[in-house]
This record gives C-alpha cells, sequence and structure tokens, in this order.
C-alpha cells in the first residue's frame, strides 16, 4: 500500500489590512464575562500588529490587575485570532501600562453600559 503524500503549501500572505480588519471582528467576539461588551469596544486591545507571513501580535490590559477574569481572557483572545484562515501565530501581550480607564471605551460600550 503506496501512500500518496501532499507538498506542504507555504503560507500565503493575506494583506495586512484585510487580516487586520478579521483580527478586530475576532476580538469583538470575545467578551469579559462580567461586562456585556467586547474587549475591542471595552478598549482593552491597546495595539494589534500584522507582521509579513501572518504572524499577529496583540497587545492589551485588563480592566483591573485583579480582574478575575486575568486567566481566561487574554488565552481566548489568542485562541480567537488563531481560529482565523491563514493566520501563521498569535503573541498576546498583557500590560497594564497605561491604566485601563473608562476613556478608553468606545462611544458604542459606553451607550450599551448607559454612560451616555
Amino acid at each position: 500500500m503506496s501512500e500518496e503524500t501532499q507538498p506542504i503549501e507555504p503560507a500565503t500572505e493575506i494583506p495586512q489590512g484585510d487580516l487586520r480588519d478579521k483580527v478586530i471582528a475576532a476580538l469583538k467576539t470575545v467578551y469579559d464575562p462580567e461586562i456585556p461588551v467586547d474587549v475591542y469596544e471595552l478598549g482593552l486591545i491597546y495595539e494589534i500588529n500584522v507582521f509579513p507571513v501572518n504572524n499577529v501580535y496583540i497587545q492589551m490590559t485588563l480592566t483591573s490587575p485583579s480582574c478575575p477574569s486575568a486567566e481566561v481572557i487574554p488565552g481566548e483572545v489568542e485562541q480567537k485570532v488563531k481560529e482565523i484562515p491563514g493566520v501563521s501565530s498569535v503573541k498576546v501581550e498583557l500590560t497594564f501600562d497605561p491604566p485601563y480607564s473608562q476613556d478608553m471605551m468606545s462611544e458604542a460600550a459606553k451607550l450599551e453600559l448607559g454612560f451616555l
């Protein structure tokens, strides 16, 4: 019995703008369990970089350093972005500088939470 092997195709570069849009869409599916607004609209995402061959770097924060979901949210962010077809790798870095404030929320998030 002979097995046919398929050649491994090299990763195809996705245009940075397209991949960034897909990353943002994925981030909008991640919610802080205590707040009914996604992490992107909450302003928890400080930086999104797309490097060659579809490597994604995300710098984010949490609503507070003692956030009970500190172990869950960054892992979920990484998982959701890794699920995007074509993404080669994902690195999520957590920072608390600058500290999070409600001013970082989008208008939609403020409206949803009744701050407007």
